[in-house]
């Protein structure tokens, strides 16, 4: 009976990488007959999972999808992956006490020699954490969203604006993002025939949702994340200003993170960064640190008069 078990186990372990395993392989992995295999393949079958069967010459066996979730075999890697992952996630707005369940499940069973290695790299590394609390999102509202953009389904929603207004919309759902502390959704608003960024916990799904489609080109080159912390950012700029900076366009993009604002080439010696902050002081700041010449073609006049009042006041320091 142990070695029946301790073969079951192994044999799980073998059906749960993303591959078919033919009858022979199965049997010359675990030293047994293709027989004691199909008989192995049944006790699981019987266990819960569902293990799926093709014949023929390039048939073999595969671990699908059940009604149920059945207990999973994890590695030692796979179980700190995990762990680690429930973590982070448990600080994120909408799946927050779903993730501290199944967190305290998996620690509760596991082995002292990996609750170690989890224990030593939370301690050892530093999570920037948010400057507010996220606003609550249903994760079913997630799931629903996130098997919209699988299934290329159009999506009809109401949408409360953040000056409170409220609108239709219909539109082609392509991806869910976290950033920062809330969720936003990424889709093609049919409507006004662009790429949108919608706030998740601001959307309220009509049903049933509309026909399928087809993929449409990306923003961004296809980064979603930068196009979303591109409006994201933008979105919350109080300041914004057109940056004429010598260099050319290449050398600035690699220096900024997509939040920072927009680079377009004006040659190949210069290039107009259209960018924005919270405050002048900010906004000042982050031309300083470009660390290159720079004229402001646009922008509030509150900005200029303190990029002048910094020149002066560098020119004072330097004087002596």
């Amino acid at each position: 009976m142990i070695e029946t078990s301790a073969r079951l186990l192994k044999l799980l372990t073998l059906l749960q990488s993303p591959r078919d395993w033919t009858g022979a392989e199965l049997a010359e992995k675990l030293q047994v007959s293709a027989r004691t295999v199909r008989s192995d393949v049944e006790r699981l079958r019987s266990l819960g999972y569902p293990v799926d069967a093709t014949r023929g010459s390039v048939g073999g066996y595969r671990l699908g999808a059940g009604a149920a979730l059945p207990p999973l075999l994890l590695d030692d890697d796979e179980a700190v992956a995990v762990t680690i992952g429930l973590r982070k996630a448990a600080g994120v707005a909408g799946v927050e006490e779903i993730s501290l369940r199944a967190l305290s499940k998996l620690e509760q069973v596991l082995p002292s020699r990996l609750r170690r290695r989890v224990n030593t790299l939370a301690g050892y590394t530093v999570q920037v954490p948010a400057d507010e609390v996220g606003p609550q999102v249903d994760p079913e509202l997630l799931t629903q969203l996130t098997g919209l953009c699988r299934d290329r389904e159009q999506l009809r929603f109401d949408y409360l604006a953040h000056d409170g207004s409220e609108s239709l919309r219909r539109v082609e759902p392509h991806r869910l993002v976290n950033w920062g502390r809330r969720w936003y959704l990424v889709a093609f608003d049919l409507e006004r025939g662009d790429w949108r960024t919608f706030r998740v916990d601001r959307v309220r799904p009509r049903i049933p949702t509309g026909p399928r489609f087809a993929p449409r080109e990306l923003p961004e080159d296809g980064d979603v994340a930068a196009y979303v912390s591109r409006r994201v950012s933008a979105a919350a700029w109080r300041y914004r200003a057109s940056v004429e900076v010598a260099v050319p366009a290449p050398m600035l993009v690699e220096q900024l993170t997509p939040a920072v604002g927009v680079v377009e080439p004006i040659d190949e010696e210069r290039c107009l960064l259209r960018t924005g902050a919270d405050s002048v002081q900010n906004l000042a700041l982050h031309l300083g640190l470009l660390d290159a010449d720079f004229v402001v073609l646009d922008g509030p006049p509150e900005l200029t008069a303190y990029v002048a009042r910094l020149a002066e006041r560098y020119r004072r320091a330097t004087s002596s």
